[in-house]
């Protein structure tokens, strides 16, 4: 299939739309998965401590997967005249400029969380974990993203969603911010 023919379907639309919302919802799923691991947090007393910090891992790689197609499918689609540099340079779009800058914020914070997280022994971590704090920016910046510029944002059933979603993380992050790291409390592991 060559380009203009990409192009003037529908079909990279529609890959750019839902990819769009699965990657909210693993964005959503890899936060709350990082800040359960934070905690020590696993589903039951029997269960591996790694369980939950591998869980987080692979759903933060998925969301990736996710994020890069849409991205790719954004530029391909040829309705808005969004080029690559706009992908990763914020504010440089002519088309939505504010709201597509959000995205590529959103995406360069995770680009710096996947890329210092792979790096994490030769970095330290003390500086993975500085960087690693982006990811609490990234999700918030990406349904700023998502609500200014997606088709679905103005959808009922979006807004449900991330009202749902930015109650759970808001209520996991006050957790994991204010409750005691050693804390013993049904489903957490105590540090040994």
């Amino acid at each position: 299939m060559t380009t203009d023919v990409l192009a003037s379907s529908t079909l990279p639309w529609f890959v750019a739309r839902s990819t769009g919302v699965v990657s909210l919802a693993l964005l959503t799923a890899a936060t709350t998965l990082g800040i359960l691991s934070v905690k020590r947090w696993t589903p039951t007393r029997s269960t591996p401590r790694f369980v939950t910090p591998a869980f987080h891992r692979n759903v933060s790689l998925l969301a990736t997967a996710f994020i890069v197609i849409h991205v790719v499918t954004v530029v391909l689609d040829g309705y808005a005249p969004i080029g690559w540099v706009a992908t990763v340079v914020p504010f440089t779009s002519s088309y939505r400029t504010v709201w597509l800058g959000l995205g590529a914020i959103a995406f360069d914070l995770l680009l710096a969380v996947l890329l210092t997280s792979a790096f994490r022994n030769r970095l330290g971590f003390k500086a993975w974990k500085a960087v690693h704090f982006a990811a609490y920016a990234s999700w918030p910046v990406a349904v700023a993203h998502s609500l200014g510029t997606g088709t679905d944002g103005g959808e009922g059933w979006m807004a449900l969603a991330i009202v749902i979603a930015s109650a759970l993380l808001a209520g996991l992050t006050s957790w994991r911010f204010t409750a005691r790291q050693n804390a013993v409390r049904p489903g957490l592991v105590q540090r040994r």
